[in-house]
C-alpha cells in the first residue's frame, strides 16, 4: 500500500520550480520517474505540479533524486 501526501498547490509550485531549476521538461521528468519503476504518466505529473494530485511518497523520493534536492525544498512556504 502506497502512502500519499495530500494535495497542496504550494507543494506543486515548489516541484515545478525545482523542475525548472533543473532545466527539465515535464516529459523528461516523467521518463525519469518511469525509469525509477513508477507508473507516472505525463498527465499525472502535470497534476502533481498543479497541486491537484495526491503525490505518492515513492514519487516524492524519486523526485528528490531527480532534482538533487532536499525534502525541505519540497515543503518551502507550507505551514
Amino acid at each position: 500500500m502506497s502512502q500519499k501526501i495530500r494535495r497542496n498547490p504550494t507543494l506543486g509550485d515548489n516541484i515545478r520550480n525545482l523542475r525548472l531549476k533543473s532545466n527539465l521538461t515535464q516529459e523528461q521528468v516523467t521518463i525519469k520517474l518511469q525509469l525509477c519503476g513508477l507508473d507516472t504518466s505525463r498527465s499525472i505529473y502535470s497534476q502533481i505540479e498543479s497541486g491537484t494530485y495526491n503525490i505518492k511518497v515513492e514519487e516524492l523520493i524519486a523526485l528528490k533524486s531527480i532534482f538533487n534536492c532536499s525534502f525541505d525544498d519540497f515543503f518551502l512556504n507550507i505551514l
